[in-house]
């Protein structure tokens, strides 16, 4: 039998910690999933799927040595989404993309924990670009990747989302 083990780093803000996904999590990833909140990322789906799409996330460390957090609020503990880095077969380049349960949005978490992986990406990774690909009403997201002072940047003909806006993050020489 091989064992394939990695190191998923656990990153901190003020006020979350970006860690990674445990067995613990599924109920609150199938949660959102199940609910409205999860229609700009395939939902509302079912338990399985969401089961599916929680094992997408562990395995993209496996296989791209970058993936996604489960964002955990330090106050509380309470799981309250998710954030980080993603290349799958078919994206155009490398996204950082954001997904908050219900009750967690409004209070800034989404900005400040995709300006950590973004930093991450940046500093530990050595990218020098990233996209956020973002469904064209999805108002809330984009507010996001405004804030953190990204550009629109054309489409991109999402396989399963329709046409999505490719949100350009500054480079790391854009954010100094």
């Amino acid at each position: 039998m091989t064992t394939t083990t990695i190191h998923i780093p656990t990153l901190e803000t003020e006020r979350l910690i970006l860690r990674a996904h445990t067995l613990a999590d599924f109920d609150a990833i199938a949660g959102f999933y199940a609910s409205d909140r999860s229609k700009f990322v395939g939902g509302p789906m079912s338990a399985e799927l969401a089961w599916r799409n929680m094992s997408q996330e562990a395995g993209h460390w496996v296989l791209q040595g970058f993936g996604r957090w489960i964002l955990e609020e330090k106050a509380t503990g309470k799981t309250v989404g998710m954030v980080g880095l993603w290349y799958p077969a078919g994206f155009p380049e490398r996204e950082l993309g954001y997904d908050l349960y219900e009750g967690a949005t409004g209070k800034g978490y989404a900005t400040e924990a995709a300006t950590a992986a973004r930093a991450y990406a940046y500093d530990v990774l050595g990218w020098t670009t990233v996209i956020s690909l973002i469904a064209k009403d999805n108002a809330a997201s984009i507010a996001v990747a405004t804030r953190m002072g990204a550009k629109a940047d054309g489409t991109f003909p999402h396989e399963r989302f329709g046409e999505t806006i490719i949100m350009r993050h500054p480079s790391p020489e854009g954010l100094s």
